[in-house]
């Protein structure tokens, strides 16, 4: 039996789940999106870093896989051209995923990006009050692009 390895290699890269293209210009603009539409707890030691407001247990791991090196939540706090380099790799990748789940929307993609730095479930982009902030998330979005 002869294999029409051509027909093969473009059957595999069909089955092979697509990314988008995504440009530095809009994760820049998401990770900004999302620094502004943080929450503010009024709390000064609410136990959460930078004005992203991120839990501390993600810091070390982000930025172990995203620079190489692994980041108190003190190094990340004081060092914001890190945080943003970090949080643009981490949201790179969230947003790449989140476009052909979003039927290739901006707009859906934006706000299920922000739902899964919200909840961890981009699905939860259009529920209750995440939806609340993922709007805002998108108009902060729209703002800075």
């Amino acid at each position: 039996m002869r294999v029409n390895w051509k027909l093969l290699v473009i059957v595999l890269l069909w089955m092979l789940p697509a990314h988008a293209q995504v440009s530095s210009t809009q994760v820049q603009a998401l990770v900004e999106a999302l620094r502004l539409a943080a929450p503010q707890t009024g709390t000064e030691n609410d136990g959460l870093y930078t004005d992203w407001q991120i839990k501390p247990d993600n810091i070390p791991r982000w930025s172990r896989l995203c620079i190489g090196q692994e980041m108190t939540p003190a190094q990340f706090e004081a060092n914001d051209q890190k945080a943003r380099e970090v949080l643009g790799c981490v949201m790179e990748d969230v947003l790449k995923e989140e476009y052909p789940n979003s039927g290739n929307s901006e707009e859906v993609a934006i706000r299920r990006a922000a739902a899964w730095w919200m909840t961890g479930d981009p699905n939860q982009y259009n529920s209750g009050q995440t939806a609340e902030y993922t709007q805002k998330v998108l108009r902060f979005y729209q703002q800075q692009k």
